[in-house]
């Protein structure tokens, strides 16, 4: 969210592909807003995911629109107005089919690193 901190090339191209899974993967823990969603990504990520609200919520609307999250008013902890998003079932389901592509990956990338 920094603005004069710029991604890592290798990090962009891992959001390109990942961001969905990650918004959804965090979302399973309750429902939050989306500098909430941001905070918990990057806090879990050691720091190494910073992400910025022009990628943020152009998923969360895509998301949205494909029924795998849904937003709702609510009322922030600092007592401002914010959308929160929740997981669905179908978002619940996508999740559980994209950690299993992403592990197939990963471990095709582990057996050509490491398969020398």
């Amino acid at each position: 969210m920094t603005p004069t901190r710029k991604a890592a090339p290798a990090q962009d191209e891992l959001l390109k592909g990942t961001l969905d899974m990650l918004v959804l993967r965090t979302l399973t823990v309750q429902s939050m807003h989306g500098y909430a969603i941001v905070r918990h990504i990057e806090r879990l990520s050691g720091g190494v995911f910073n992400i910025e609200h022009g990628s943020l919520y152009p998923a969360l609307e895509r998301l949205q629109k494909n029924g795998l999250v849904v937003g709702k008013w609510g009322e922030s902890p600092t007592g401002r107005r914010a959308r929160y998003y929740t997981i669905t079932a179908a978002g619940r389901h996508m999740l559980g089919a994209k950690v299993s592509a992403f592990d197939r990956v990963l471990a095709a990338i582990d057996g050509v690193m490491n398969g020398v």
